[in-house]
């Protein structure tokens, strides 16, 4: 079946943007912006969706329900979901597309479906739709089929079977590399500013990391104004490598760094603002800024420990 009317919350960067693409190829978009923010209300409102009051229309009206959101709040939105799904008796297809261990993705699965949602475990790689190759919709579980008529829609849907859990998971074990070799860039370069080495660190990199260099160049400097939604998406591949066995020690030191990040003057930046004039050099200084006070040379706190429980 051909999910003619399709939700989606939030209508953020992201998904605002699936949202125009899909309505470009002819499905009516749906949103509540109820509690948004003023600029996740204007991008919904530029990219055409369609508004309703609460969850309570939404999955009403709804075919399908895609869950595009920070992913530390994806747990917080299935339960209020799951309560509207309750409310109205409302059967629709429930896509969590967020950035979320396998084991977070059964713990909503069970909310959704005792509920009387339809549960699509799935996830996104790659960025918003526009020109060029579009983002990569993983799905899985039984009910996974159903996304694919969205498929060439503006995005691309891959189906991994019915066997729940496996989109999630490859988000992990993707985003595990992607994301934190950024964290550990920003690590060392940080720590090079701290010992008073940044120049010539680079000076070496120039010479024997070229490619390396310039990547970091063009990277690290948009981090800052993400950084405050990948210190979740760490915590999940933390956990997630935990569940198989392997140490979650990478990705939770991964998570310090974007706190790091999510301190400096940068994080306020939203994609519209962000200066794209800043350099590599600016982005580290201003993180080396945020360390203790007696950190660097013969400092005694490690700044990429994570703060006990």
């Amino acid at each position: 079946m051909a999910a003619e009317k399709v939700a989606i919350l939030s209508p953020g960067d992201m998904g605002h943007a699936v949202g125009r693409a899909l309505a470009e190829h002819g499905v009516q978009i749906i949103t509540c912006l109820a509690g948004r923010s003023e600029r996740t209300q204007a991008l919904a409102r530029a990219a055409g969706f369609k508004e309703v009051p609460t969850l309570e229309d939404l999955v009403s009206e709804a075919e399908l329900v895609l869950s595009i959101l920070v992913p530390a709040n994806a747990e917080t939105f299935a339960r209020e979901l799951a309560a509207a799904l309750k409310s109205t008796g409302a059967e629709p297809y429930i896509a969590d597309c967020n950035a979320i261990s396998p084991m977070r993705s059964a713990m909503i699965e069970t909310l959704i479906q005792s509920a009387g949602g339809k549960f699509i475990d799935g996830s996104i790689i790659g960025g918003p739709p526009g020109p060029g190759v579009p983002p990569r919709f993983y799905v899985s579980g039984v009910h996974a089929a159903a996304m694919l008529p969205l498929d060439g829609k503006g995005i691309a849907v891959k189906s991994l079977g019915e066997t729940s859990g496996r989109a999630s998971g490859i988000k992990m074990c993707y985003a595990a590399l992607t994301k934190g070799t950024s964290t550990l860039q920003v690590a060392l370069l940080t720590v090079a500013e701290s010992l008073g080495l940044s120049d010539e660190l680079r000076e070496e990199f120039a010479y024997s990391q070229a490619a390396a260099l310039k990547s970091m160049e063009a990277s690290i400097p948009r981090l800052p104004p993400n950084a405050h939604r990948w210190i979740g998406e760490m915590e999940e591949i933390a956990t997630t490598f935990a569940g198989q066995g392997v140490t979650p020690h990478f990705h939770l030191g991964a998570a310090a760094v974007y706190r790091l990040l999510e301190a400096t003057p940068f994080a306020d930046e939203s994609p519209e603002t962000i200066d794209a004039e800043r350099t590599l050099a600016q982005t580290i200084q201003a993180a080396a800024a945020q360390l203790p006070a007696d950190s660097g040379p013969g400092g005694s706190e490690d700044p990429g420990e994570e703060p006990s429980a």
